[in-house]
C-alpha cells in the first residue's frame, strides 16, 4: 500500500495537490489528527484494495506541535507501507498575495495579528516536518498546470506518456473552426481531389484519395515538418499538465485533404505512445 502524506505551508498548494492526486487514483483524507493515522493505515491495509493509494493532508491546522506526527511518520516508514512525505511551500510574498486574492484568513493570523507574521510563524513551526520530507516543492513560480504536471511525473506511476489524450480532428473551414482546438493547421494549399470526378464523392479515408493527396511533394514535406513539430510539442504540453490536446486539420469542405492528413497524423502520434482519438467532424456534411 502506498501512503503519501501531504504537508507544508498554508498557501503553498496543498489543496490543489490533493485534488490532482485524487485524479491520479489516490484516496484523499484532509486534516487527519496524528493519533488516527496509524489506525487508518492499518484499516486501509486490511481492505480489499480500494485504499491501495492513500494521501493524507496534515498541516498546522491539526496541531501546534508536530512531535507526535513525526513519531507516526517514523513508524509508517518502518512498516511495510510505501510511505512518503510531500512538503509544499512558497515564498512569503507569494503566499501573502495568494491570501489577498482569496480573501481568506491564514490559520495562525488570529494569534499573530498580521498575515506576514503568521506565515513566518508557520514556517518556524513546520521546519521539523520539512526536514523529514522526501520531496519538497516550492510552488512560488508554479502555474496550476505546472504543479499538476510535476505531481504527475512524481506520482503518476504508469501514467507517463499515456496520461495525455490527443484528439486529432479534421474539419472544413466553410463550416467554421472547431472551438475546442488547441492547434490548427490549414492544408488548403494541397491539390484538391474534389475537382477530380472519380474522387469527388469519396473521402480522405478512401485509398484512392489518400494516394492522390500524398503523391505531391509539398504534402510529404508538410507532413515531415508537422511530425517534427508534433514530436517536439507533445512532451512539453504533457509536462505543463495538459490532459487533453486537440489538433485540428482543416481544408475547404472537410472531406478529402484534411481527412487524409488527420488519419496519417493520428497514426503517427499513436506510434509515439500517446492515446489518440481521430474524428472527422465535417466528412459527411455537404
Amino acid at each position: 500500500m502506498e501512503i503519501l502524506i501531504i504537508s507544508g505551508l498554508s498557501g503553498g498548494g496543498k489543496s490543489k495537490a490533493a485534488s490532482f492526486l485524487e485524479d491520479m487514483g489516490f484516496y484523499i483524507v484532509d486534516n487527519m489528527p496524528a493519533g488516527m493515522i496509524l489506525k487508518f493505515a492499518e484499516f486501509c491495509a486490511a481492505g480489499s484494495g480500494r485504499y491501495r493509494r492513500v494521501a493524507l493532508v496534515y498541516d498546522v491546522r491539526t496541531a501546534d506541535s508536530f512531535d507526535e506526527f513525526l513519531e507516526v511518520l517514523s513508524t509508517l516508514r518502518n512498516r511495510e507501507y510505501n510511505c512518503k512525505l510531500l512538503f509544499l511551500e512558497a515564498d512569503v510574498g507569494a503566499i501573502i498575495n495568494r491570501y489577498k486574492e482569496t480573501r481568506r484568513m491564514h490559520p495562525l493570523q488570529d494569534r499573530t495579528g498580521s498575515l506576514a507574521a503568521a506565515v513566518d510563524r508557520e514556517s518556524a513551526l513546520m521546519a521539523p516536518v520539512r526536514e523529514q520530507a522526501d520531496i519538497v516543492i516550492n510552488s512560488t513560480t508554479y502555474s496550476t498546470a505546472r504543479l499538476r504536471g510535476e505531481l504527475l511525473r512524481l506520482f503518476g506511476g504508469d501514467q507517463n506518456v499515456g496520461e495525455m489524450q490527443v484528439s486529432v480532428v479534421s474539419f472544413g473551414f466553410k463550416h467554421g473552426l472547431p472551438l475546442e482546438a488547441d492547434l490548427v493547421f490549414d492544408v488548403r494549399f494541397m491539390p484538391n481531389p474534389f475537382y477530380i470526378d472519380s474522387m469527388k464523392a469519396k473521402t480522405g479515408l478512401d485509398e484512392e484519395v489518400r494516394d492522390y493527396v500524398f503523391s505531391f511533394r509539398e504534402t510529404e514535406q508538410f507532413m515531415e515538418k508537422l511530425r517534427e513539430l508534433i514530436r517536439f510539442v507533445l512532451p512539453l504540453y504533457r509536462e505543463e499538465g495538459k490532459t487533453v490536446l486537440v489538433a485540428a486539420i482543416g481544408c475547404t469542405g472537410g472531406h478529402h485533404r484534411s481527412v487524409a492528413v488527420t488519419h496519417s497524423l493520428a497514426e503517427y502520434i499513436r506510434s509515439l505512445g500517446y492515446q489518440v482519438t481521430e474524428n472527422h467532424r465535417d466528412m459527411t456534411r455537404t
